[in-house]
């Protein structure tokens, strides 16, 4: 009798002494079979080291047991723990998470949901930099619904989990302003990426009301590389001309610019006073620990995931949500004055 990947369902169930319908039932719908047959092809399957063939399942079906993730840089940790949230709700569904990285590149990003579609995923969780809303349909039409991840959808039909950005800005800004700061800035971008824009706007308003300009500074992406350049901008320009304090749009930023200022001999909050935004672990363990803008990092992947399920599952009473938490400020040192 063949063992390993040669194995068939026929030999599970020559081996148990049942049908194979039975064997098909166990991996599939194990709560139809009784205890003792389900012991008799566990235990087969065990001896005969079967696996299954998961490629000719999905040909069957028309989907794998797989959904796939795309997010705009796999590098930023923030992204990494929101995958994590939703993988637990993949794991517990028995499906599989697969992470694919757009790098805030439109064509790229349509390149992975054509493989995800040809790979026959059953989902797809997104955070989109170009505009695929309408593709996003398409797919929907041949059965792969989607849910949009830390964007709120612009659309009710679609689901999404988001935090409230311009909420968090104007919460960051009014730190600043809470800690003295009369020359904040904010370095961020691009404002394509509608986190980016919605940030700024709720930091300027807050700037507005207090009376206060806030400086600009914008860069071409988010990443690490994109603080240590502004920092070493800003660490260059004589005292009265430099911001006293930064308002980063994410923390990887941040901590791009508290190392630049280091560098440059600028003391951090002393001589200018940091804010990032996502509250990543980094952010903690920094030199100068980096206050920051707080989001539900797990639980916004783990309800995105659920929202998707729901919609796969077809479950009685589902209708797209938009679900917006409302982000909180961590105060550390990077912004404590004394």
């Amino acid at each position: 009798m063949p063992s390993g990947p040669g194995a068939k369902l026929k030999d599970v169930a020559a081996l148990a002494g049942v049908s194979v319908g039975t064997v098909s039932n166990v991996l599939n719908r194990p709560e139809q079979v009784s205890p003792d047959k389900k012991s008799r092809v566990l235990a087969a399957i065990d001896q005969l080291g079967f696996v299954r063939n998961e490629s000719a399942r999905s040909l069957r079906s028309g989907s794998t047991r797989s959904l796939g993730m795309l997010v705009l840089d796999v590098r930023n940790p923030f992204f990494t723990d929101v995958a994590l949230g939703a993988e637990n709700v993949a794991e517990d569904h028995k499906h599989s998470l697969i992470l694919a990285n757009s790098a805030e590149d439109a064509g790229r990003e349509l390149a992975y949901l054509d493989l995800f579609e040809q790979q026959r995923v059953q989902g797809v969780l997104i955070t989109p930099f170009g505009q695929v809303l309408e593709r996003l349909e398409t797919m929907r039409s041949r059965g792969i619904p989607s849910v949009l991840v830390d964007r709120l959808a612009s659309t009710d039909q679609f689901c999404s989990v988001s935090v409230d950005d311009v909420a968090g800005g104007a919460t960051a800004l009014n730190h600043l302003l809470s800690v003295g700061s009369v020359r904040p800035a904010f370095v961020g971008g691009p404002f394509t990426l509608q986190q980016v824009e919605d940030r700024y706007r709720g930091a300027a308003d807050a700037a507005a009301q207090a009376g206060v300009r806030i400086q600009l500074l914008e860069t071409p992406d988010l990443k690490f590389e994109r603080g240590r350049q502004v920092g070493d901008l800003i660490g260059n320009l004589q005292p009265d001309k430099r911001p006293d304090a930064v308002f980063a749009a994410n923390d990887q930023l941040a901590l791009g610019l508290l190392q630049s200022f280091a560098a440059n001999g600028l003391r951090v909050p002393e001589d200018i006073a940091i804010v990032g935004f996502d509250d990543i672990d980094f952010a903690s363990q920094s030199s100068i620990p980096l206050s920051s803008i707080s989001q539900p990092r797990h639980l916004i992947g783990e309800r995105a995931a659920q929202l998707l399920f729901d919609e796969i599952d077809d479950e009685p009473g589902h209708v797209h949500t938009q679900v917006v938490f409302t982000p909180e400020l961590v105060a550390r040192q990077s912004t404590r004055r004394h």
